[in-house]
């Protein structure tokens, strides 16, 4: 399901339901730090994650999507950081500008429009919400810095990607300083506000070692084979919905990830309610979706 703007309104009355409901608040004891594996299900359905902030209704790892996000009661938000060619790290998904923001328009000599070969001045200036819709017109690409600003003042929780670090040496070094520099390393923030993940196994080793506290994810279906020697550096297993299925949840289950605790998965990118009843079914912890009131309908997520 991918609604266009024009639901983000109702979608924005519904969120303000929840937050009377219970919303965001409902969430303050169910971060990583407070259950594993089957237990978060048991606590009244998974995990529901907001992929790139609530991303079927606003322009994606945009600072209204992350809004809409909270405002719809939604207390988890993902996104994706890369790297600026002055080193500031911003929050885009594609390693090209071209999707998301008007860059072709601004800078036509530029192409390819990689996100490395421009600086932080000329990617604040673009905009990476008219694509999505009219109403925004302007939004724009925020820095990390930014970004977190918001989802502390927001009082919602992270899961962070770091994307194509082969592209960025040091990424992962750069993204903890910023993260200790926003507040984000303190006690509470590691023990239930901030998962750190990745697809290169690599760099979630090197976040792993750097901050042995950090609740971390690899993104992709390792064979069951192979889950031992993620379990050395990693909490959490994190699949396409496609490459997984009941028995593969449970050998994940079955083992002890980084911190001692029983590994979790939490898969992507699921938008529709079968295939959110599908997964949770297979004891899935956590679904990451762009359509997070969809999920959560399906499944009694929190």
């Amino acid at each position: 399901m991918y609604v266009r703007p024009a639901a983000a309104a109702a979608a924005a009355f519904l969120g303000f339901t929840l937050t009377l409901l219970g919303g965001t608040a409902s969430y303050a004891a169910t971060g990583p730090g407070s259950a594993t594996g089957a237990g978060r299900a048991a606590l009244g359905g998974p995990v529901v994650y907001a992929h790139r902030g609530a991303s079927a209704y606003a322009p994606e790892n945009t600072l209204d999507a992350i809004d809409l996000a909270m405002q719809m009661g939604f207390d988890w938000v993902e996104n994706d950081v890369q790297r600026t060619k002055d080193g500031v790290l911003v929050v885009i998904h594609d390693d090209t500008l071209a999707r998301t923001t008007d860059v072709e328009e601004r800078f036509p000599d530029r192409a390819p429009w990689k996100v490395k070969d421009f600086t932080w001045a000329e990617i604040s200036v673009l905009d990476a919400g008219s694509w999505f819709g009219g109403e925004y017109a302007g939004a724009a690409v925020p820095s990390l810095r930014q970004y977190l600003d918001r989802v502390q003042r927001n009082r919602q929780r992270l899961l962070l990607e770091i994307k194509k670090p082969e592209l960025y040496p040091g990424i992962e070094e750069q993204t903890l300083k910023v993260l200790d520099e926003a507040g984000w390393l303190d006690a509470r923030h590691v023990a239930q506000r901030l998962v750190v993940q990745s697809f290169s196994a690599d760099s979630v080793r090197i976040v792993h070692g750097l901050r042995p506290d950090l609740v971390t994810a690899f993104l992709g279906t390792p064979t069951v084979a192979e889950l031992p020697r993620y379990a050395e550096f990693t909490d959490r297993i994190n699949p396409w919905h496609t490459t997984i299925s009941a028995d593969w949840v449970s050998a994940v289950h079955g083992l002890r990830g980084a911190h001692g605790k029983a590994m979790e998965v939490d898969t992507w990118i699921v938008d529709d309610a079968a295939t959110a009843r599908k997964v949770q079914a297979m004891g899935v912890d956590g679904i990451i979706t762009n359509a997070p009131d969809v999920v959560q309908d399906a499944v009694g997520g929190f």
